[in-house]
């Protein structure tokens, strides 16, 4: 530090503030270790016998609750983030018989704290990304009792089919039954049951189609935004920075003069 006069003078140090940093230091390094080893891969299951876990795909340490792994598939190159849960079955154990609860297709993508929970078959196609803190169920507590707690009534099943493609933005929920066809998007916070047909979007509690690309007439309602202009063939990214750092000519904005009208 310079002090009066220009003179360098040595700033104290105070031991408990280094032996703070290098405690920080060396617990994020430990953490990252963790991170590392933990993580669950096909080369490194650990203690989770999926059916099929894919090349490439990875489960995030530390996971959530994962229960049912014989009847759990994973396509490839999923990127699962820290505390999934993952859960074929209402409880661990159980015998689910023939075939798969859950089943991810290749380059699934599930955000932070989503939760599948599935006693009948959640499938998914590839390429489906879910945001964070979602929930997908294939069953749900019954209310045909008004005199008993719900919790106490037994539960109905129903699939659930995400086709590929799809976009589940962060918190929504899907529920029992739910049949959603290929590229549909999912608005942040929408509960989601019935069937929604291809190229939708939805939202709301319950979600309603807001809009959805017909192909005839294209997006009904029209985007307010304009549609994307494809590059010609055979630009460079050289080009495309030299047109970027081009000046506009003078007069080609807002304040250019316009010729008297009449």
């Amino acid at each position: 530090m310079v002090g009066p006069g220009g003179r360098e003078e040595s700033v104290p140090v105070r031991p408990g503030a280094v032996l703070a940093r290098l405690t920080s230091r060396a617990f994020h390094a430990g953490w990252r270790g963790l991170q590392r080893a933990g993580a669950v891969t096909a080369d490194r299951p650990g203690p989770h016998a999926f059916r099929r876990i894919g090349p490439g795909t990875r489960l995030a340490f530390p996971q959530g609750t994962v229960f049912g792994t014989p009847w759990i598939e994973l396509g490839a190159h999923c990127v699962i983030a820290r505390d999934v849960t993952l859960a074929a079955g209402m409880l661990p154990d159980l015998d689910l018989g023939e075939g798969s609860r859950i089943v991810l297709g290749d380059g699934v993508v599930l955000g932070r704290g989503t939760h599948i929970v599935a006693d009948a078959p959640v499938t998914m196609g590839d390429d489906v990304h879910v945001g964070p803190h979602c929930y997908l169920t294939s069953t749900n507590h019954s209310y045909d009792d008004p005199h008993r707690p719900v919790g106490l009534q037994w539960p109905r099943s129903a699939p659930v089919t995400i086709g590929e493609g799809s976009w589940l933005g962060t918190a929504a929920v899907i529920l029992p039954g739910a049949r959603l066809g290929h590229n549909v998007v999912v608005a942040a916070g929408s509960v989601v049951r019935g069937e929604i047909p291809d190229h939708a979007v939805v939202a709301g509690a319950p979600a309603r189609i807001v809009r959805r690309w017909d192909p005839d007439r294209g997006w009904r309602p029209p985007l307010c935004t304009p549609a994307p202009v494809p590059l010609p063939d055979g630009i460079t990214a050289e080009q495309l920075r030299r047109l970027a750092a081009v000046p506009e000519p003078a007069g080609s904005g807002d304040d250019a003069p316009r010729p008297p009208a009449g």
